[in-house]
């Protein structure tokens, strides 16, 4: 009997469907399992509850402000310390650039999601998707 490959489970906080539609499909590429939340009151309760390898974070998407989701998020799971990897649109705000900054929280946007996510993944700490259909 053949045995599953390991996938690594993603939890996508993200409210914008054609956005979140994207970031399954490109996981699902990439080997790994992604998992939906909608609002701070599910991803919390799921990271509680669950156990992920990494988060895809929209900020805009929470209703928490930024740096106090990233602190619960890590004050639940303190695996997921240098695994949160931050979606943002243009940021203009500096609180939220400031923030990005100190809680050294790489992070993509939204317009360059499909072109960097494989390789952002790759660079979080202890994380490294396997890859579907590799032949090594």
């Amino acid at each position: 009997m053949a045995s599953t490959p390991f996938r690594r489970k993603v939890l996508i906080i993200e409210d914008e469907p054609s956005i979140r539609n994207v970031l399954y499909v490109l996981l699902a590429a990439l080997g790994c399992d992604g998992h939906i939340a909608y609002d701070a009151r599910q991803t919390l309760w799921m990271i509680r509850e669950g156990s992920f390898d990494a988060v895809l974070l929209d900020l805009r998407c929470v209703n928490l402000p930024p740096d106090q989701m990233v602190s619960a998020i890590t004050e639940l799971r303190p695996s997921l310390v240098g695994r949160v990897l931050v979606i943002t649109g243009e940021i203009a705000d500096p609180d939220t650039l400031g923030m990005l900054e100190r809680c050294a929280l790489p992070h993509v946007p939204r317009h360059r999601v499909t072109s960097e996510l494989g390789d952002r993944l790759r660079t979080l700490r202890g994380f490294a998707p396997s890859h579907a259909g590799s032949t090594s």
